[in-house]
């Protein structure tokens, strides 16, 4: 049995050279994470700016970041 160089171990694997199960997990993520920034995105352009805890423009920064930033804008940047 020989044992994979440092190098061979680290790359990454392409998309094609995944599981199918593993490429159904990976687009199911990627499709909940850009529904997420889209709909927080859209939330954001529609809401009156008095309405939005802080500036417009930080939080559609934050929405950029995966999972956490429309989570965070849904929980913690809009005013009832």
């Amino acid at each position: 049995m020989s044992q994979a160089t440092p190098a061979r171990r680290l790359r990454k694997k392409k998309f094609a050279e995944l599981a199918p199960w593993q490429q159904t997990v990976v687009l199911v993520l990627a499709s909940v994470q850009l529904s997420l920034a889209a709909t927080a995105w859209a939330d954001l352009a529609m809401r009156p700016a008095e309405k939005v805890n802080g500036s417009k423009v930080k939080w559609a920064f934050v929405i950029a970041v995966n999972f956490f930033g429309p989570i965070r804008y849904f929980r913690e940047g809009r005013r009832d």
